[in-house]
């Protein structure tokens, strides 16, 4: 039996045809499941190899459900990412018109990116959240909404007609998805990586997270995401999850995470990965004196201050 991969479903989500483009997925059982949490607990009890869920989107940013769910519990780790454009169609029930449709539904990060076209089209319609665009789909199908909004694909899974398509607020929308699995060595790093983490400041104090962002701003790193999570604490408690250039091989990369888990109360990797974006290049970006060899060279240079060789 093959290794599965587990996605958010049903079937006929943007998550599924996003997870499709992996050469592996020939491979590998994929098998929905009905939430993010669902999907990433599979992996934490061996049900599942890996799992592909959704974690960022350009209109509204990190998927909270996602960060929340990586950021607690027993540690996973990224292993690839997927980018992939977005755009929505109205799916109803075969004779269903615009006047018709009273109730509309979809995941939860579907509404930033339909919101204005809700508002001029169907300004009076009840919006209901689903656990998946696709999973909404199947509700218009059983009756329970009149229309969702879906990818134009999911149409003919759920014997749904296509009232409208190419829906979106903004122009070349895309969506984050990634490949997650529990801890193991991260990939060889490829000259165009991501790494994630997650930061806990040890007390709360001015600068605290100027002091965090030193740490990266000091080694030329750029960072690509920064959202703070409630820790549930208390209000005014928060971690922060990072996105940042590079690979933890790279010896800017270590310096940094070093300094943080010096400084840190808690710190947790979710690994290094290749990026998604093509055409990109770490090492075309690296300020001077932040290349691998800068620092072999400044280490070797205190090393024979050390030795009175100076």
């Amino acid at each position: 039996m093959p290794a599965s991969y587990a996605y958010l479903g049903p079937e006929g989500t943007f998550t599924e045809v996003a997870l499709r483009t992996l050469p592996e997925t020939a491979t590998r059982e994929l098998v929905p499941y009905v939430s993010v949490q669902s999907a990433l607990d599979a992996v934490r009890t061996g049900e599942a190899e890996a799992a592909f869920v959704p974690i960022e989107n350009s209109v509204e940013g990190g998927i909270t459900t996602t960060l929340d769910e990586l950021v607690a519990g027993q540690p996973l780790m990224i292993y690839r990412e997927v980018l992939l454009s977005i755009t929505f169609a109205l799916l109803v029930r075969p004779g269903t018109k615009l006047s018709d449709v009273k109730t509309v539904t979809a995941h939860p990060a579907a509404q930033p990116q339909v919101r204005n076209w809700l508002k001029a089209h169907l300004p009076d319609a009840a919006w209901e959240s689903a656990a998946s665009n696709a999973d909404g789909a199947r509700l218009v199908q059983e009756g329970r909404y009149d229309a969702a909004f879906a990818g134009e694909f999911a149409a003919a899974r759920y014997g749904l007609e296509v009232l409208e398509a190419d829906i979106h607020d903004a122009e070349n929308a895309q969506t984050r998805f990634v490949l997650v699995g529990r801890p193991a060595r991260p990939a060889a790093p490829t000259g165009a990586d991501k790494t994630s983490v997650v930061l806990w400041q040890r007390d709360d104090h001015p600068g605290g997270l100027r002091d965090l962002l030193g740490e990266f701003a000091t080694r030329g790193i750029n960072l690509m995401l920064l959202q703070s999570r409630p820790t549930g604490a208390g209000i005014g408690n928060y971690c922060f999850c990072i996105d940042a250039e590079g690979h933890i091989s790279d010896r800017r990369v270590a310096d940094a995470l070093m300094g943080l888990k010096r400084t840190c109360l808690q710190v947790r990797y979710l690994g290094s990965y290749p990026r998604a974006e093509v055409g990109v290049a770490d090492v075309d970006a690296l300020r001077p004196g932040t290349s691998d060899e800068a620092f072999v060279a400044a280490a070797d240079w205190v090393a024979r201050c050390q030795d009175g060789r100076f």
